[in-house]
């Protein structure tokens, strides 16, 4: 059976201090997108604003990318 993965591309100072792993998988890709976009929206929540976080389809799986600066979704601008 194929596994999918949502993988954190960088680990931070927050991700660190929280002991966050860096690779989730899951049984199906739909189950995959859908955490990864959760997973993203938490950190971008719950951290200390430096990072923004999203979620990017890389093949089959998912990276939830980290920028510097925080995140906006549009719908705030």
């Amino acid at each position: 059976m194929k596994e999918y993965y949502v993988v954190l591309e960088y680990i931070c100072q927050c991700a660190k201090r929280r002991n966050l792993e860096q690779v989730r998988s899951f049984d199906t890709k739909d189950e995959a997108e859908e955490h990864s976009y959760e997973w993203a929206d938490t950190l971008n929540n719950t951290f200390c604003g430096r990072h923004g976080f999203d979620s990017v389809e890389v093949d089959d799986n998912f990276v939830i990318s980290v920028e510097n600066g925080s995140f906006v979704e549009a719908c705030e601008i």
